[in-house]
């Protein structure tokens, strides 16, 4: 419509201008008509572009029953996402896989799109803009996947997060928002998630951090609350400064479980959703209607999953994996929008992880790391197929990816390139694939599958 009228509006221009003795004619006779003439095909001009400017190309609807529905080019998008951070073994987080010239995310963005994969979460962008976007661009280019695109937040700096020191603030707002500036315009991009489970410093249980101000409060639980609001409102600070320069993107809180959301409640009510952490077994119980009432803002399962160890057993267990996953995928399709089994504030989900991360039991120790260990890291009764396991340890970091690797190189990696580790698809794969191609929302049973 846009384009049939500005041709309608250039053809009578072109028109009155073609025959100069007619229009000075016309001009002579008519010039009160022509004047406004003019003023009203501006403001028709005007009104045309307002009226058809394009929607932000990602955004948040809010239905008539106050559901929450994710739209990315005119169209509902449900996450269906992985964590994504291929590391190979032998290597630990230090590991520059951006740069790796195997180009790992070309073998797995292949193996994502065949699973249904559409969105991938990265924690932290990287020190070469060039590579970052290199990334991006192929995963969307090639297989259509998506990036949530993250940033920590400062919460490993050594000796702690100094939420409460301006200078550190600057300094984190500083390089969240030459994030934003640097990738805003890849098409690929869904939105930017602040943080992790950084809200757990605020209690003092994950690098601890205070101020003059918060240790100047004698009571131990205010002190809790000082920092918690200190928190939010400088991560708010933050999504309000994003969305200034980056209104056509979404910016997630990254919470760890609901812990601290009454404050942000209060503190953080510009950011667009919760990117929530969390980790319940089989359900996430009142996860969903809970945050209705605490902070009604729609929620992406940011990171969530199981093991594939059997700590008890002391085996490998695909079966236990892929029943809790595809239990929890059930639960996230209970409450999508206009779902009438669920509250309808839920986005999507991407998966804790991709890949086994094989250097987690022993990070410090390089011979560690081309070990796969079986060693549990914590408990977690809500996964309790073996928390039978001795002192209840039955969570095991190193084999959370829904792919294996193998010691052998088993994946062709692009011209110029080396073989990597073998992808090897668990069960859970599967499961999760067929799950995404007929999602019927199913009460998980008691038992495995």
């Amino acid at each position: 419509m846009r384009t049939i009228t500005l041709k309608a509006l250039h053809s009578i221009w072109m028109k009155l201008s073609s025959n100069k003795s007619n229009i000075n004619n016309w001009q002579s006779k008519t010039a009160g008509y022509r004047h406004f003439l003019l003023v009203a095909c501006s403001f028709l001009f005007i009104f045309i572009l307002s009226a058809c400017q394009p929607k932000p190309g990602i955004y948040i609807q809010k239905l008539k029953n106050q559901h929450y529905r994710l739209m990315v080019g005119g169209k509902p998008y449900i996450v269906k996402g992985v964590c994504y951070n291929p590391i190979p073994i032998g290597s630990n987080h230090e590991y520059d896989w951006w740069s790796d010239p195997s180009k790992p995310w070309i073998v797995d963005g292949k193996l994502m799109k065949e699973m249904g994969v559409n969105t991938i979460r990265l924690y932290q962008s990287h020190d070469n803009p060039d590579e970052v976007r290199q990334v991006i661009r192929d995963l969307y280019n090639l297989y259509g996947i998506r990036t949530f695109l993250g940033d920590w937040l400062g919460f490993w700096e050594y000796p702690c997060p100094f939420y409460g020191d301006k200078k550190f603030q600057d300094k984190v707002k500083k390089q969240v928002l030459e994030m934003v500036s640097l990738y805003r315009e890849e098409p690929g991009i869904v939105g930017w998630i602040l943080g992790n489970e950084n809200n757990y410093s605020c209690l003092g249980h994950v690098n601890p951090w205070s101020s003059p101000e918060v240790d100047s409060e004698p009571d131990p639980q205010k002190q809790k609350k000082m920092r918690a609001q200190i928190y939010y409102s400088f991560v708010n600070d933050i999504s309000k400064e994003i969305h200034k320069i980056d209104p056509r993107h979404l910016v997630g809180l990254g919470n760890g479980e609901l812990v601290g959301l009454d404050s942000a409640n209060k503190f953080c009510q510009d950011v667009d959703f919760v990117a929530c952490i969390i980790y319940r077994g089989r359900t996430f119980g009142n996860l969903f209607k809970s945050l209705r009432m605490t902070f009604d803002k729609p929620v992406l399962l940011a990171e969530f999953g199981a093991d594939c160890y059997d700590a008890y057993l002391k085996k490998e267990d695909q079966d236990m994996q892929a029943f809790f996953l595809q239990s929890q995928w059930s639960q996230i399709y209970e409450n999508l929008a206009d779902n009438k089994a669920g509250e309808g504030n839920c986005l999507g989900g991407t998966v804790f992880e991709w890949t086994d991360e094989w250097w987690k039991h022993n990070p410090d120790n390089p011979e560690g790391w081309k070990v796969h260990d079986t060693e549990s890291g914590w408990s977690n009764g809500s996964y309790y197929f073996d928390i039978r396991a001795e002192k209840g340890m039955n969570m095991n970091e190193e084999w959370f990816g829904i792919v294996a690797l193998g010691h052998e190189l088993g994946n062709a990696a692009p011209a110029g390139g080396q073989d990597m580790n073998k992808r090897i698809p668990r069960k859970a794969y599967y499961v999760i694939r067929e799950f995404w191609k007929n999602p019927v929302a199913k009460k998980a049973r008691g038992k495995k599958n």
